[in-house]
């Protein structure tokens, strides 16, 4: 399990939100990803799990991006707790 702060501002860019069509969260890029990329390499999933995290201007540490992609890749449940600030 993964923690993060977003400011309250910013929680958008994590959370899907079905009104908003300009760009996609940080929520919809993982979920694709533990749909398609179950199995695959760990380092490969980092890579889009950064992009997406930098695209979304979440400043997620390295440790977390690869635990993420590990539960991806094992098709385990990740569970993310979030702090808003």
């Amino acid at each position: 399990m993964g923690e993060i702060k977003v400011s309250s501002h910013n929680l958008g860019r994590l959370l899907a939100d079905s009104t908003d069509t300009s760009a996609r969260s940080y929520q919809a890029v993982f979920s694709e990803l533990a749909e398609s990329h179950r199995g695959r390499p760990v380092t490969k999933i980092v890579v889009l799990l950064r992009r997406a995290a930098d695209e979304a201007l979440l400043g997620l540490a390295a440790a977390g991006l690869v635990e993420q992609a590990e539960a991806i890749r094992t098709g385990e449940r990740y569970v993310l707790r979030i702090r808003v600030t």
